[in-house]
């Protein structure tokens, strides 16, 4: 029709080849995109991608040497009549029925063998497919050889099951021809519920403005460039607009050169991809943005993450029965040995925890073996204040990232809650609080007390055994004289005197010993302690992180061209 050579030159005009090889590295990376994504997002966002990835690597399994190109259309646009035409051959003779049939029809421009497994996954009947060629063609058809074309149901059947049919089969075909006619092709149902989807298939895309027999050639014109503001209006700026009419050769003269070059160039399957790719990363671009979190929760969160834990571990009540416990057993191995007996009958305050008794070993070997402790149960206080204490790190460790993956880092930083009682408790029993060893110096002031109280045992041996001599008439020993003060009265004053003293002595050593004891234990067990945090907490929130970055990274190789 008018200017046919010109529109068919507008139809190519900027077409890219794809690379395969560059088109596999991104569907690639959606796959890696998928895998770093995997139970982190919700599943209903990644359903295209999925799908994308399963579809484009059957389609690239099967025959690159068939182009797969739908008619699609409104009833009554003609797309029978088209589809007829170009066969040559009347394939669709229920076309004026539709939409009552809901099923597609494909002719096989060559051997239909090659083309019957691409057609068994498009879902083509065996029953409703053609062969075109035969021995009376010649030549005349080898350029079309390898186009399997298909004859779409009418997206606007008021039967539903075949609207489902036609969104079925645009999402797998590798070139659409939407055909309409001059009274309906303003219609809203194509124009915003396909056409406008298809933008990002530009260059698998062609317009067919059929049944132009029926318009005055002076109309012609300004009908085709009403239409072709229209596709702008839907994003398709730029893709190929055609005049046809089926019951003249001539008038298909366009839309078969078009087919011709798309079946040499063996592009559409590619093009079709690459802009599956395209649709699907601009979909899961709001997913992902381009934030660069820092990698790890941040620092003042971490530490309050590990002053809640300490809380909820027990670790004030420990370190208190450390101290507790240092003053106890320093003051069995320094105290005056006469009263020592009665400390040993008061309980360790360790045992009463079931923590490290006095030699260092758990109190119970039985609850060793279990690494169960007596420590007293966080109160709710201190429970809420854990939970706050988490929301926090995840909170601020998700405070650059997309909308999506707070409630993944969240999620993460609480995946382990249910555990984190028993490792606690763990923790808490296997830390060595420093009290397994005697220190030198008590044995050195028990050494002392022990000395002083032998002098004052000896002291009053003497003095009994002198008065015993005394009550029975027998000679008197001779007492020396230190002074005017008899030897045995001043090693038995003496003894007692020194033992006072030296206990006096002792206690605020004991004392400040027993708060640098407690100080260590603090020490080591808020490190075990934020180990814990490390593992069950900080960990899965830097593996959701690190699974973002991944993702990000991911998403912007597969947005590549």
């Amino acid at each position: 029709m008018t200017n046919i050579t010109g529109r068919v030159r507008e139809a190519f005009r900027g077409d890219q080849r794809i690379d395969p090889d560059a088109l596999i590295a991104r569907l690639d990376a959606v796959r890696r995109f998928l895998t770093a994504v995997d139970g982190l997002l919700p599943d209903a966002d990644l359903v295209p991608a999925h799908t994308l990835v399963e579809r484009a690597g059957t389609r690239l399994a099967l025959s690159r040497d068939h182009t797969v190109v739908a008619l699609a259309g409104a009833t009554g646009s003609g797309k029978s009549s088209l589809f007829n035409a170009l066969a040559q051959l009347e394939l669709s003779p229920v076309g004026v029925r539709r939409p009552t049939t809901g099923v597609a029809h494909a002719c096989v421009w060559g051997p239909l063998e090659g083309a019957n497994h691409l057609l068994d996954w498009i879902g083509v009947l065996p029953r409703h497919r053609f062969v075109r060629e035969s021995a009376l063609d010649a030549d005349d058809e080898t350029a079309l050889h390898g186009l399997v074309l298909l004859d779409l149901p009418d997206f606007d059947s008021v039967q539903r099951s075949h609207r489902l049919e036609v969104d079925r089969l645009l999402g797998l075909v590798d070139q659409v021809v939407w055909v309409v006619d001059p009274q309906k092709y303003a219609d809203r149902v194509i124009h915003d519920s396909y056409l406008r989807e298809f933008h990002r298939h530009r260059d698998v895309t062609l317009v067919v403005l059929n049944q132009a027999d029926r318009l005055p050639p002076a109309e012609l014109p300004r009908v085709l460039d009403d239409l072709r503001r229209l596709l702008d209006t839907d994003g398709l700026t730029g893709v190929p607009l055609l005049s046809t009419t089926a019951i003249d050769p001539a008038g298909m003269v366009g839309l078969r050169g078009a087919l011709e070059r798309t079946v040499a160039e063996r592009q559409a399957a590619l093009r079709r991809l690459a802009g599956d790719v395209d649709t699907v990363v601009a979909g899961l671009d709001e997913l992902v943005g381009s934030a660069r979190p820092a990698g790890r929760p941040d620092d003042s969160a971490v530490d309050g993450l590990n002053r809640a834990l300490a809380g909820a571990a027990g670790v004030p009540a420990v370190t208190e029965a450390v101290e507790q416990a240092y003053r106890h057993r320093a003051g069995a191995a320094t105290g005056w040995p006469v009263v020592r007996g009665w400390r040993r009958l008061r309980p360790d305050p360790l045992r009463r925890l079931h923590l490290p008794g006095p030699t260092g070993d758990p109190a119970d070997p039985a609850e060793s073996l279990v690494a169960a402790t007596s420590v007293p149960d966080p109160t709710a206080a201190q429970r809420s204040a854990l939970g706050l204490a988490i929301r926090a790190v995840a909170d601020r460790a998700a405070v650059d990232l997309p909308a999506a993956w707070p409630d993944a880092v969240t999620s993460a930083a609480r995946s382990r809650l249910g555990d984190l009682p028993d490792a606690l408790d763990r923790t808490i029993a296997g830390t060595d609080l420093g009290l397994g060893r005697r220190p030198l110096w008590w044995r050195a002031v028990g050494g002392v007390q022990w000395l002083v109280t032998l002098a004052a045992v000896v002291g009053l041996g003497w003095l009994v055994l002198g008065y015993a001599l005394r009550a029975l008439g027998l000679p008197e020993l001779d007492n020396p004289m230190v002074g005017q003060v008899p030897l045995p009265t001043l090693l038995l004053l003496g003894g007692l005197l020194a033992g006072l003293l030296v206990a006096a002595l002792a206690r605020p050593v004991v004392r400040w010993a027993a708060r640098r004891a407690r100080a260590r234990a603090e020490q080591r067990l808020t490190e075990k302690v934020a180990r814990v945090g490390e593992e069950y907490v900080l960990a899965p929130v830097r593996i959701v992180l690190g699974s973002y970055a991944q993702a990000r990274d991911a998403l912007r190789d597969a947005a590549r061209r």
